[in-house]
């Protein structure tokens, strides 16, 4: 019996290693700092920074009821993540916005990615860049596919939680 490297083993580890490089940059402290439900936040804020976003988006793109989002919202104005402002449309309407310490955040998390993307696709042209995008685009087809006949969500909405804490 042959013994082949297998490509999810071995994407796997690629994984565990990127990881590792993550966890040893200088800015992971700063990064982590930030929850996971307040980093998933600030990133949805960034990402729809071309328009308003209020509480009830949250609720709706993250699956999370209105109190959780109200309580997650309140602690991150109270760290400085993010401010509430009125809109002059309609004065129950606070639309949520970043601070500048949830902007330096998202920098530097972009930075971080751009390194870890330099590092990884080192010694690779153009040609074998998008070759390997195209098979890695395939793949996650196939498992969406998988998966969706498994009665399986792909892409779930909600934000898992580890039971007591901290949002």
């Amino acid at each position: 019996m042959e013994n082949k490297p297998k490509i999810a083993r071995e994407l796997h580890c690629l994984s565990n290693m990127n990881r590792r490089y993550m966890d040893s940059n200088s800015h992971k402290k700063m990064v982590d700092s930030v929850t996971g439900t307040n980093g998933w936040i600030i990133g949805y804020l960034d990402h729809n920074s071309h328009r308003d976003v209020y509480q009830r988006d949250l609720e709706e793109t993250f699956g999370i009821t209105r109190s959780t989002v109200s309580k997650v919202v309140n602690l991150m104005v109270q760290k400085g993540l993010v401010e509430r402002s009125a809109v002059e449309h309609d004065a129950r309407l606070k639309k949520l916005t970043l601070t500048d310490r949830s902007r330096e955040l998202i920098s530097v998390m972009h930075k971080d990615n751009d390194m870890l993307e330099s590092v990884m696709m080192q010694g690779f042209s153009d040609e074998e860049k998008s070759q390997l995008m195209e098979y890695v685009t395939r793949m996650k087809n196939n498992m969406k596919t998988a998966l969706d006949e498994m009665g399986v969500d792909p892409f779930p909405v909600s934000v898992p939680r580890k039971e007591g804490k901290k949002l």
